[in-house]
């Protein structure tokens, strides 16, 4: 299982690859990591942005999940390919960007989606298996 969990909700102030969350994209980024948690997931790998606000979204959703967050250049924007980075890591994590997430949603299942700042797509396969708004996995991360 791939699953693409699109960073936090950050500051606009400051350069892109240096941009921070908010103390909202904090709360994503620990609510998504909580919920992966509540629904029983055990990531083997987690590959994120060099970006801060993406880095920072991975390590605060991985903390949770007791997983080491590896840095992936692939991931900092631009077009990738998620079956190739994820081969071979089991069930593994990416954290990054938009649109290149929603993208990379399509390529693998075909599936037009938007992934929203804090969002996560799970994607097995070709299947599109959940597509999560923060709102959502703030519910599940507090039940």
């Amino acid at each position: 299982m791939i699953w693409l969990l699109r960073h936090g909700e950050a500051e606009d102030t400051a350069p892109d690859e240096l941009r921070r969350l908010t103390s909202k994209g904090k709360k994503q980024a620990r609510s998504a990591g909580a919920a992966l948690a509540a629904m029983g997931v055990k990531l083997d790998s987690c590959l994120t942005s060099p970006r801060v606000r993406a880095a920072d979204t991975a390590r605060l959703a991985c903390e949770a999940l007791g997983v080491e967050v590896t840095s992936e250049p692939a991931l900092s924007g631009g077009e990738f390919d998620a079956e190739q980075l994820a081969a071979g890591r089991g069930e593994v994590l990416l954290a990054g960007h938009d649109p290149d997430f929603s993208r990379a949603v399509h390529a693998l299942t075909g599936a037009r989606v938007q992934l929203k700042k804090g969002g996560l797509a799970a994607v097995d396969g070709r299947e599109l298996k959940m597509l999560m708004r923060p709102r959502e996995l703030r519910s599940i991360a507090s039940s």
